[in-house]
Order: C-alpha cells, then sequence, then structure tokens
C-alpha cells in the first residue's frame, strides 16, 4: 500500500478541536433523546399488544443501547484525539490504509469499524489490528472467506464482529448483497467461519429521502424485514442482530427505527477534504 495517508497532517487549531468536542456532545444529546422516544413507543407498544414484535419488526424490550460510531475519515489524528479525550471510542474509517495508519498511531482502546468497500485481498491488512471491533461491510461470500483465513492467521482474542451489508436502495453506485445473498452470506459466515461472528445487518440507504414517523425510510423497513427473515433462517430471535444505519442527516430517523449502530461523520468533525485519487 501506498504510505502517501501517513503524511504530515495540518494541525488544527483550538477552536476546531472545541467545535468538535461541542458538537460530539450535541449529537450524543439528540441520540439520548431518540433513544428514550424509542423507548417511550416501545413500552406503549407492549402495553396494548400481546405480540412479540412492532410494525417495524422489532423485539419489544430489546436492550435500548445505541452505539454512536463517529466517521472519522480524512481527518487528522488530533480530531480524533479530541473526541477521544471526550469518552468517544468508536471510530469508523472508509479506507484500509487510513485505518492501518491511524490504528497504529492513536490509543489502543480505540474500538474501530471498517465501514467502506473491503476488497479481498486487503482482508489481511484489517485482520492484522488487534483493536478492530467490527467489519460493517461483509457484502459476499467470497469477501467472508476471505476474512476467516486471515483472523485464523492472526491471534485475536476472540472472533471478528462482522455485519453484512445490504443494498436496500439497489443503486449501482453503492455496494451491498441483495436480501436472498445476505442472508445466505450471514448463513454462511456461522456455518463456516469460526473466526467470524455475526454481529448483524449495515445499510447505508440511499441520501435526500424525506422520511418522518408517518412515512417510514423504505431502506430502513426492508432491513427489519431481512432482518427478520435473517433471524428466522439461523433460528434467532431477530433481536440477536444488529442494525447499522442512520448518518448524519438521519440519524434520529434511523433510532426511531431499531438501529442500534448509528454512524456520524460530518455533523460531528465537518465537512471532509478528499484527495483527487484516493490512494486505494
Amino acid at each position: 500500500m501506498s504510505d502517501s495517508s501517513t503524511a504530515p497532517q495540518e494541525q488544527p487549531t483550538e477552536s476546531e478541536l472545541n467545535a468538535v468536542v461541542a458538537a460530539l456532545e450535541a449529537v450524543r444529546g439528540r441520540m439520548s433523546a431518540a433513544v428514550a422516544k424509542r423507548a417511550e413507543k416501545a413500552a406503549s407498544s407492549a402495553s396494548v399488544s400481546t405480540s412479540a414484535s412492532d410494525e417495524h419488526g422489532r423485539v419489544a424490550g430489546e436492550a435500548d443501547a445505541v452505539r454512536l460510531v463517529a466517521v472519522s475519515k480524512t481527518k487528522p489524528n488530533a480530531l480524533l484525539q479530541a473526541a477521544y479525550g471526550a469518552g468517544q471510542r468508536h471510530f469508523g474509517e472508509n479506507y484500509v490504509q487510513e485505518l492501518v495508519a491511524k490504528a497504529s498511531g492513536l490509543p489502543r482502546d480505540i474500538q474501530w469499524h471498517f465501514i467502506g468497500h473491503l476488497q479481498s485481498n486487503k482482508a489481511s491488512h484489517v485482520a492484522a489490528i488487534p483493536n478492530l471491533f467490527v467489519v460493517e461491510t461483509v457484502d459476499s461470500v467470497k469477501l467472508a472467506t476471505a476474512l476467516e483465513k486471515a483472523c485464523a492467521k492472526q491471534t485475536r482474542d476472540s472472533p471478528l464482529r462482522v455485519f453484512v451489508q445490504v443494498n436496500t436502495s439497489g443503486e449501482t453506485s453503492k455496494s451491498g448483497s441483495n436480501a436472498a445473498e445476505a442472508i445466505a452470506v450471514a448463513r454462511h459466515i456461522v456455518n463456516e467461519c469460526p473466526h467470524l461472528r455475526l454481529c448483524g445487518l449495515m445499510t447505508i440507504g440511499q441520501p435526500g429521502r424525506q422520511c418522518s414517523e408517518a412515512s417510514p425510510n423504505p431502506d430502513f423497513l426492508l432491513l427489519n424485514e431481512i432482518r427478520q427473515q435473517t433471524a428466522e433462517s439461523l433460528s434467532l430471535r431477530a433481536a440477536d442482530l444488529e442494525l447499522s444505519f442512520g448518518m448524519s442527516d438521519d440519524f434520529e430517523h434511523a433510532i426511531s427505527m431499531g438501529s442500534t449502530n448509528i454512524r456520524v461523520g460530518s455533523t460531528i468533525f465537518g465537512s471532509r477534504s478528499y484527495p483527487a485519487v484516493h490512494p486505494e
């Protein structure tokens, strides 16, 4: 891999560092309010129905916890360190090279999420990161097998967590499996990959959707449905599988629809500057 991502980074100003901390706290506040609203709705739903599931396929009484992943792609380590100092531990990266560089230069108790497209020939690079928390973008049996082989060669403390990525919007520009493929990939991970642990499903969804409680996001609805189908195929409860969806523009709506893992970047770190051609 090219070493261009490890070039000296322009140091942010004190005001920029403070802005990250303030933005992070604001997101946490909005997130807590959305989780509380979801819990109230679930309690109300449970009180009027003996059904185990609500209209979005979520299981009544499931854990209210939602994980905040601070998406830090293209951002200098100093900004991540500011968020870390404010208690943030889960960070997400899209590019293998950038993840490898940041993981080696930042505290080892950070829990890294790989959330970009992963080529099978790069599986060994991410598997070698000891504090890699999860790969959220496993979209094929081929990639799952590559990660399984790579993890088998490492001395990880526990199986590597993975999410199966689903292309719920059908956009050709996005990676991810369709519904039938997602179930097959999940089954392969559970049955054939002892060094991997299936944690749930992930989607990006189509940007710019205007959604509300009365008009829920169809991508999020579909992922809930696929989770139910996947759980039934594997003889699991739907609540045993996490859902990763929701970003800066829609994470509160995502929480209302059952997301347990939201990925927030620009709202915390500001807009991004991308190189003309990324080295990967």
